[in-house]
């Protein structure tokens, strides 16, 4: 049995996992509220999906649920912020190239 306030493996993980996955949905919402760059909407897509794929990841090889270790609590975060900051920085990334016009066309 695990001790419940070690830092176990799937623990740091998962903590991991939601850390990238916060920011992920914090710069979405920088991108998609200020005039950022796509680059910035571009690195929350990016970030999102890794965040929530690792998230994913972590809660199908944990063995138990919160409370054990396996880091399932930090996992759940990860998937939540990381579809979050995904789809904020999609929808972002979205605006920031409809802005443009294309290569040669005079705007009228």
């Amino acid at each position: 049995m695990t001790d419940t306030y070690a830092l176990t493996g799937g623990r740091t993980v998962a903590t991991a996992a939601a850390l990238v996955a916060l920011m992920a949905a914090i710069l979405g919402v920088l991108a998609l509220t200020r005039r950022m760059s796509a680059r910035t909407a571009a690195v929350a897509v990016v970030a999102g999906l890794a965040g929530a794929v690792v998230g994913v990841v972590v809660l199908a090889v944990a063995d138990g649920g919160p409370g054990t270790g396996n880091g399932v609590v930090g996992a759940g975060a990860a998937v939540v912020f990381g579809v979050a900051g995904a789809v904020v920085g999609g929808v972002a990334l979205a605006r920031s190239r409809r802005g443009r016009s294309p290569a040669g066309a005079s705007p009228l």
